[in-house]
């Protein structure tokens, strides 16, 4: 049993540690939540910041794609009109070369009425036609309409396979068709600018972040600040494309082998991804978390102290007080009062405690003076079993019906532990079939105590005279008046009893028993010698077999013996075979001269365990009479 000081104090213990555990991980989640959050919000806005910055590359495109489309057809017109004002430079590939030099153009391409190339600064294009590749021939038009002017997107061109920029007019005189090819340098780095992973790289201010963007339906990087992984489906990397495109909120998971906080939003026709490693986006909360661990102990550590000192002060001080007082007062200073006046409570508390104990000493005196005007011999005591040495109080009768002297009443009144001792050594002497009752020399007395924890409350009754009468009863009721011997009522409420305990009489059996001759000796000697007869057998069984025995008379001539306790069933065998010894080996005394030859037949029934009392007793019946069946042939 632990103190108050030690409950209160583990408790503080406990609590302050739940408290602390907590608060910790409240903060803990909240923190977590806090950076996952704050993540969330920084990407949104760098993806809101990567699309716009996209759209303004996009803008930017088209305003140079369209500066370019208009250079690129002013440049042609150029061309053809220099061609016109001086046309002995088609024959001449050197001044063609220079013009392209000069004009800032890659390729300068002469084409007849029929679409062929026949002049240029590239020789090596010279027969090509306008039906040679598909590039080529998105100028097929113009040699229908001499009207037109055409300026073909940026694409491969159909020799080589490089992005080029092309415009084609014809001359004023409509004899050829000028082509002009420009290699579309600036309109590339624009277009270079306008691409995701260029876009991702201007961003991307953290080596351990990356960005993606990812197609939604299938699942194929478009762009990423790691080239090694555009190409590759996302799947591959970890991440499902389902909750790419439902967990708007962010999630975790492992990508690359790594735990990671993915933020995925839709911008256009694709899913922006901003991956965070779990390491990078918690690094700050251990120092948070250790700086909140220290504080909340710290803070407990000093409420503990706070609250214990003031415990022990106004508190434990005051309940030791009390407790030492109690124990005094158990000890038998009924003259000691409790004064503990730290608090009201306490006061209040003091004056009860006070109350109750001279109540308890009116009442003590009370009880014992109705006690003795009743004449019963009736005893009370009372003692407190917890304390150390405590004085047994107890009634005048409890000496009386003990028979204690003064001298011994002194020694047992003065210390609890000798009255247990005497009371041990009382109920050691247990009345047999009498429960709760002990017999001290010639007298019967019962003893209950009630408990209350260590406060212990005994009465105990000279029941002598009860005991006797029951016993006299008793005989007279269940006692075979020839033999001494239970009769059939007696025997049946015993037996019933021992064969309900089945477990502790362990090996058992019934003997049915019958008197052989017994007719003849009264027909020969007279009644008082069938009396006899019947006596000694009833004598030969009353206490036969090594362990427990009932035995009985059920009426007339036949008896039941009840043999029980033989651990082993081959030692009750034994037994029964000693009994059968007896049948032959045995005489008896009828008067001073006469002596017969005690016979007698039996047939018996062995247990263990639950039974039928009544199907053995048939069984045991039943050898009996072949028992005697078998003597008689003998004869």
């Amino acid at each position: 049993m632990k103190t108050l000081q030690k409950i209160i104090s583990r408790y503080l213990y406990y609590t302050t540690a739940i408290v602390v555990a907590v608060i910790f991980f409240i903060v803990v989640v909240i923190q977590f939540n806090s950076e996952q959050k704050r993540t969330y919000q920084d990407s949104i806005k760098v993806f809101h910041l990567i699309s716009n910055k996209l759209a303004e590359n996009e803008q930017e495109l088209e305003e140079i794609e369209a500066e370019y489309r208009q250079t690129c057809l002013y440049n042609a017109k150029v061309i053809a009109g220099i061609i016109e004002s001086d046309p002995d430079i088609l024959n001449d590939l050197e001044r063609l070369q220079e013009l392209a030099v000069l004009l800032e153009i890659d390729e300068i391409h002469i084409f007849d009425e029929k679409g062929c190339i026949f002049a240029g600064t590239r020789p090596e294009y010279y027969g090509y036609t306008m039906y040679a590749g598909e590039q080529i021939s998105f100028f097929e038009p113009m040699l229908e309409d001499k009207t037109l002017c055409l300026v073909q997107d940026i694409m491969p061109n159909t020799a080589e396979g490089k992005m080029m920029q092309y415009s084609a007019v014809w001359c004023e005189n409509g004899e050829y068709i000028v082509q002009i090819g420009m290699e579309p340098v600036n309109v590339r780095k624009v277009t270079e600018k306008n691409e995701i992973s260029y876009v991702f790289s201007t961003f991307k201010v953290n080596a351990d972040i990356d960005y993606y963007d990812v197609n939604p339906e299938n699942g194929v990087i478009l762009g990423s600040t790691n080239p090694e992984s555009i190409g590759h489906n996302i799947g591959e990397l970890g991440l499902d494309l389902d909750r790419i495109i439902n967990d708007g909120n962010g999630f975790h998971a492992i990508f690359n082998g790594r735990i990671c906080f993915c933020v995925f939003e839709k911008v256009g026709e694709t899913y922006l991804g901003r991956i965070i490693p779990a390491a990078y986006l918690y690094q700050r909360i251990p120092s948070v978390l250790f700086g909140l661990a220290g504080c909340l102990l710290l803070m407990g550590f000093i409420m503990i102290y706070a609250v214990t000192r003031h415990l022990n002060k106004y508190v434990v001080s005051e309940i030791h007080e009390i407790n030492d007082k109690l124990q005094m007062i158990i000890n038998g200073k009924y003259d000691e009062t409790i004064e503990a006046r730290s608090s009201e409570d306490f006061s209040a508390l003091s004056d009860y405690l006070n109350a109750m104990l001279r109540s308890i000493l009116n009442n003590n005196v009370k009880m014992a003076y109705v006690l003795s005007k009743t004449n019963l011999p009736i005893g009370i005591y009372d003692y407190n079993n917890g304390s150390t040495v405590g004085r047994v109080h107890f009634t005048e009768y409890i000496p009386q019906i003990f028979g204690l002297t003064e001298e011994k009443m002194e020694e047992l009144s003065s210390n609890h532990k000798c009255f247990i001792e005497f009371l041990e050594d009382v109920k050691c002497s247990s009345a047999a079939e009498e429960p709760n009752v002990y017999q001290i020399g010639e007298k019967y007395i019962t003893l209950e105590e009630i408990r209350n924890k260590d406060d212990v409350f005994g009465v105990v009754m000279d029941i002598t005279q009860e005991v006797k009468k029951r016993k006299e009863l008793e005989t007279e009721r269940d006692i075979d008046p020839l033999t001494g011997l239970l009769n059939r009522r007696g025997f049946d409420i015993r037996r019933e009893k021992l064969l309900k305990d089945y477990k502790s009489i362990a090996h058992y059996a019934v003997v049915m028993i019958d008197a052989d001759g017994l007719k003849k000796v009264n027909d020969t000697y007279g009644h008082e010698s069938g009396d006899a007869y019947l006596k000694k057998i009833a004598e030969l069984i009353r206490s036969f077999g090594t362990k427990g025995s009932l035995a009985s008379r059920q009426g007339g001539d036949e008896f039941v013996l009840l043999l029980y306790g033989y651990q082993r069933k081959e030692a009750l065998e034994t037994a029964i075979g000693e009994l059968k010894d007896l049948q032959n080996n045995s005489s008896v005394l009828l008067d001073k001269n006469i002596s017969v030859q005690l016979r007698f037949s039996l047939g018996y029934c062995m247990g263990n365990g639950p039974a039928d009392y009544q199907a053995m007793l048939k069984e045991a019946d039943e050898e009996m009479y072949r028992n005697k069946l078998e003597r008689r042939k003998q004869i």
